[in-house]
């Protein structure tokens, strides 16, 4: 299991960072308040040394940003990767609060953002995500979950892009996920209205907003 770096191995910009969000709410406003990584200039993936730098993120550098940060105040750097029948997967840093789980993440969409620490299973956590995660193509039909500390890559501060976590997120065992094709199928006919009327906007009529972070 690969150590926490220590503080020394930090820049004084990250060390704000961290300083500054010693807990998941602060890192997932943080990360909210950076503009989204589209990568109009070919695919990246950033390590949170990466994301300071460039000042932007996508789903999986937020989530690998999030672990770095929330590692030093002592959580256990563990995403979650949702699989998804479009195989454009989604990855949040995974955290407990005592005996219920919560998550940090950044997204296009404001759904597939964090969640409360208010899940008493993983599964359920999951369950979550079922309605925002259906757009055009999306649906998620699995979930694994990653101790990053298990990755020889330097997935924390490389000034690199660390393709092997991409590698590992595929390769890793996903449990079978499952629900209801009549609930898809009227949340997709919901979204493609939503989207001839609304083409510009995300949609965040979906019921549990009370547990977003």
């Amino acid at each position: 299991m690969s150590p926490a770096p220590p503080w020394s191995r930090f820049t004084s910009s990250e060390r704000r960072i961290i300083q500054a969000c010693r807990t998941p709410e602060a890192v997932q406003r943080w990360l909210e308040s950076l503009p989204y990584n589209h990568e109009e200039h070919g695919e990246t993936l950033r390590t949170f040394r990466g994301v300071v730098r460039a000042h932007k993120a996508h789903c999986l550098e937020a989530a690998l940003s999030a672990a770095t940060i929330l590692e030093q105040h002592g959580y256990p750097p563990t995403v979650l990767d949702l699989e998804s029948q479009d195989d454009i997967d989604h990855v949040l840093f995974l955290f407990r609060d005592g005996p219920r789980f919560g998550t940090v993440s950044r997204s296009r969409d404001p759904g597939l953002h964090g969640r409360k620490p208010v899940f008493r299973r993983i599964r359920d956590l999951v369950f979550s995500y079922v309605d925002p995660y259906v757009d055009r193509t999306g649906r998620i039909n699995g979930y694994g979950v990653l101790d990053l500390r298990s990755l020889r890559a330097d997935w924390r501060l490389s000034p690199q892009n660390v393709w092997a976590v991409e590698q590992a997120l595929i390769r890793m065992p996903h449990r079978p996920f499952r629900s209801a094709d009549e609930r898809y199928r009227r949340w997709h006919e919901r979204y493609l209205r939503y989207k001839e009327k609304f083409p510009d906007r995300r949609p965040v009529f979906y019921p549990g907003r009370h547990r977003w972070l």
